[in-house]
């Protein structure tokens, strides 16, 4: 365990953030998936750009990286696409 307050306090903080990034991470991924699955354009069209803005304020936090929030963005685009 931690041997200064500061550093108890540190512990106590990464805890909750970790908690918090694994949801929103979590949710994310859901959303994706669920966006995959939909067969109709006008459904998934609508979708495509909360799960984007999900992505992106992960990427933002740093939750996930830039890189692959553009990854997903893209193949996901180019599904509502090919509907």
């Amino acid at each position: 365990m931690a041997n200064h307050p500061s550093a108890a306090k540190r512990a106590r903080q990464s805890l909750k953030r970790r908690l918090e990034n694994r949801y929103y991470a979590r949710t994310a991924r859901n959303a994706v998936r669920k966006l995959r699955e939909i067969e109709e354009k006008e459904k998934a069209a609508e979708m495509l750009p909360r799960v984007s803005a999900m992505l992106d304020k992960l990427a933002k936090r740093s939750v996930i990286h830039k890189n692959k929030a553009s990854n997903l963005k893209s193949g996901l685009q180019k599904h509502v696409n090919s509907l």
